[in-house]
């Protein structure tokens, strides 16, 4: 098998190849004066398995086009089986028609990926699972709640913990740590009144005294965790952590996560930390390449993914 790195996460790529135990392939990645880019493979892939690692993070449009043409670069060199690996997979909270003559973006990519050249896709934590159904190829989806719960429970130990989904739509996500950690569950009731804005209304569960964590999949600008942090506290929570997957972090997010009441933010390294999420005082990234690396070593040796969450 080989793997090729994108820009997206270069450190996350390269912990994944330490893990399988080898290199990356030597590939180039650059752009033109007018921004263009370019890529080109400096090694023998023909009748290979090729791994690509990118996140389509931020900045989001760059990145997929990165991946598209590195995908047609490994299609047009005879490789064998190309596989997209995209720990986080942007345009999936586009993943329905939310009003009128708008797009579903999400699945534009997915077609896109397909037409490139990509023969599977792996991804974690897909915004919504139905976006495995976008695609025309096989869809391995990675969960980060065995990572989750494991960190938890080494990190609580003793403590009364109640688990928290942010919003209705994120209840399976949640049940399914607290299931693990035999604990309770509670949900916010959250409005939105425009898109990226979000208002809490009520707090569904006694929460009183509880130490809660916050389960999601996304934070983006972090108004939906500093207000179920403050409405949790406000209802008598002993203290509220949150733990995401993937960390955008976009515009003031980092900053407005350090003055909430949030004791600690957990995400995974899916999305490369910048220097601003590096310094905050109360934000830790949790490391997948393991589970990445042992999921792509499945694939390549056909043997079963979905048996890791079993």
């Amino acid at each position: 098998m080989k793997i090729v790195a994108c820009n997206s996460n270069l450190p996350l790529a390269q912990a994944v190849a330490d893990k399988i135990g080898i290199p990356l392939t030597n590939a180039s990645i650059r752009r033109f004066a007018d921004m263009e880019i370019f890529v080109e493979i400096h090694e023998n892939i023909r009748g290979e398995d090729v791994f690509v690692i990118q996140s389509t993070s931020y900045p989001a449009n760059d990145h997929l086009m990165e991946l598209l043409i590195t995908l047609d670069a490994l299609r047009r060199s005879s490789a064998r089986r190309v596989t997209a690996v995209m720990p986080y997979f942007g345009y999936a909270r586009q993943d329905r028609k939310s009003s009128p003559r708008s797009p579903i973006s999400a699945k534009l990519v997915a077609n896109l990926i397909t037409q490139a050249g990509a023969d599977r896709v792996l991804t974690m934590d897909l915004h919504a699972g139905q976006i495995q159904g976008f695609f025309d190829i096989p869809v391995d989806n990675l969960y980060a709640a065995p990572l989750f719960a494991r960190d938890i429970t080494e990190r609580f130990k003793g403590r009364e913990l109640m688990v928290v989904s942010p919003d209705v739509g994120g209840v399976v996500r949640a049940r399914a740590i607290a299931q693990q950690l035999h604990t309770d569950l509670a949900i916010i009731d959250k409005r939105r009144p425009q898109a990226g804005v979000s208002e809490v209304m009520n707090v569904i569960g006694d929460v009183a005294g509880r130490d809660c964590i916050i389960v999601d999949d996304i934070i983006d600008s972090g108004g939906t965790h500093c207000n179920a942090a403050e409405a949790l506290m406000k209802n008598g929570a002993k203290s509220a952590s949150v733990y995401v997957t993937h960390g955008v972090f976009s515009g003031a997010a980092v900053e407005r996560v350090a003055k909430s009441p949030i004791e600690t933010m957990i995400v995974t390294d899916s999305i490369a930390a910048t220097p601003a999420v590096q310094g905050a005082r109360n934000i830790r990234q949790l490391p997948i390449a393991p589970l990445l690396a042992e999921a792509m070593r499945r694939i390549s040796e056909e043997r079963s993914v979905s048996s890791l969450f079993c």
